[in-house]
């Protein structure tokens, strides 16, 4: 490569040595005009630096060619008293070199050794397990007010009574019946949740999102649960406090339920609550579990699965309905509940919160996350809207 640089540079000294020898011979006999002096002292200044690159690439052509003879006659002696460069002596095998023989300890290298570079893969969807809220919320009816303060509903136990009044006879007065007000609070449940931030800057997945969704989740769990089964002390009336008995258990089936106990339930709600379409039933998944295996005298199941996603299945004409916090069958448990949910009030006072606060937890550079929900609920209609089925305490 050197030496063909230096070929093209001696071709241009050439041509530029022809065009100097053109102007001297055109000026023969006179004196050199300023144009030609101007030429020829800017091919001077050519062919000057031209000699100095072509003496500069052949000195270092014929430097690299004396340091390779001597490179070929040279063989290294390893002196025994100097410390080994065994990396050094090493690579010189590996390139063939010297003839040496090396004994080398030989290791597997597998992606689970120490320090091993092989990279965990990271899958940014965050996988969350699923739990059954239940469906309070959804069948019952749900007042939503602004504020919190006490709402009263009124009701009615009774209507008035007629009866066949003689000719010219008195007309006897039959008022209606109301009942107590049903008073309606806000119970407030909430909960925090603490992420640092560094987890929120550097997150590989949608934490916010998530913990959004952590926050209905958990929230409706509890409030299902209290409309289920609350005391009414600190804590809403939840539906199976005051539904009406329907339906006992036989004593010798411990607390389970028949096929005819079923039906007698359906028959001892009044047929004008019957009648309506959100008539329903509402058990867990172990009751109706065995619902499913329960059948009529005709061999038929009394269990009708829903042909259509997302409707529920069916019990003797009426929607069935999983509830995780009706009580399992058993010795004195109400662990089915029959009749006209939305007769069931529940009353959120504004909307579920979710609040964030950078400055709660600041000395340990905490976010907060504060989730609040307001709500209350009673069975406004106790005449027998709601009624269930026990199992026998004997």
């Amino acid at each position: 490569m050197s030496l063909a640089i230096a070929q093209r540079l001696t071709e241009e000294r050439v041509r530029a040595r022809e065009q100097a020898k053109t102007i001297i011979d055109a000026a023969e006999g006179r004196e050199f005009t300023a144009e030609e002096d101007q030429s020829l002292a800017r091919i001077d200044t050519d062919l000057n630096e031209l000699e100095s690159r072509i003496g500069d690439i052949l000195d270092a052509e014929r430097r690299a060619q004396d340091l390779d003879a001597k490179l070929a006659t040279y063989r290294p002696t390893v002196d025994p008293s100097r410390p080994r460069d065994e990396a050094t002596e090493l690579r010189s095998w590996l390139r063939g070199e010297g003839g040496k023989t090396f004994e080398v300890e030989r290791r597997d290298v597998l992606k689970t050794s120490t320090g091993a570079p092989v990279p965990t893969s990271f899958y940014d969807q965050l996988v969350v397990h699923m739990v059954h809220v239940g469906p309070m919320l959804e069948l019952s009816t749900v007042l939503n007010t602004a504020s919190g303060e006490n709402m009263q509903i009124p009701r009615t136990t009774a209507f008035s009574t007629s009866a066949i009044t003689a000719e010219g006879a008195a007309i006897s007065e039959s008022d209606p019946t109301f009942g107590a007000f049903v008073t309606l609070g806000a119970y407030k449940y909430s909960h925090l949740v603490q992420v640092s931030r560094e987890m929120i800057e550097d997150q590989g997945v949608d934490v916010v999102g998530f913990l959004a969704e952590n926050t209905g989740t958990s929230l409706g769990v509890k409030v299902n649960t209290d409309l289920t089964v609350g005391t009414g002390s600190s804590q809403p009336r939840g539906i199976t406090l005051d539904t009406t008995l329907g339906v006992t258990g036989s004593a010798s089936v411990a607390g389970a339920f028949t096929a005819d106990n079923l039906i007698d339930l359906v028959y001892s709600v009044n047929q004008a609550y019957r009648r309506q379409p959100r008539c329903a039933w509402q058990m867990r998944d172990a009751a109706i579990a065995s619902v499913r295996k329960l059948k009529d005298s005709q061999n038929r199941y009394l269990f009708e699965p829903s042909l259509q996603a997302g409707q529920p299945d069916n019990l003797l004409g009426f929607p069935l309905y999983s509830n995780p916090d009706v009580a399992a069958p058993a010795l004195s448990a109400k662990s089915v509940i029959f009749g006209l949910m939305p007769k069931y009030y529940v009353r959120q006072a504004g909307a579920v919160r979710l609040d964030r606060s950078d400055e709660f937890a600041f000395n340990a550079d905490l976010i907060t996350f504060r989730a609040t929900m307001r709500v209350d609920g009673a069975l406004v209609d106790t005449t027998g809207a709601v009624k269930h089925f026990i199992g026998n305490a004997a």
